[in-house]
């Protein structure tokens, strides 16, 4: 593994992060600010948290804690894309969708938390 570009975790992160960019925009104008900037919030995190911790991998401890706050992060992601679910139906079936895709992510992510804490080393 050369680069956190190699993560099987981040490659899925980043195509799901743009496809909720493009459904966040499709919110009524006076949610762009509220909800839709916190699920873009929180899904950017969960990139940006692989991100910087693989840039810690060294330090097997730090690498592991944005792993969690990358799983946190989902975790929220998901949260906000159910109230959409609930409060817009006209986004309903792409939103479903991409709840799925984020729940799969959750799994991976976890998983190589897991590897990462009983079989990293530096």
């Amino acid at each position: 593994m050369k680069s956190y570009k190699d993560l099987d975790i981040y490659t899925i992160g980043m195509e799901l992060f743009y496809k909720r960019h493009t459904l966040s925009l499709q919110l009524p104008k006076y949610e762009l600010y509220e909800l839709g900037s916190q699920l873009r919030r929180s899904s950017d995190s969960v990139v940006t948290n692989i991100v910087e911790g693989y840039g810690r991998r060294r330090y097997k401890n730090d690498f592991i804690k944005f792993l969690v706050y990358s799983h946190a992060s989902n975790l929220e992601t998901l949260n906000h894309i159910e109230k959409i679910v609930n409060l817009y139906p006209y986004l309903a079936d792409d939103m479903k969708v991409l709840y799925e895709k984020y729940d799969a992510l959750g799994a991976k992510i976890f998983s190589f938390l897991k590897y990462v804490e009983e079989h990293w080393k530096i």
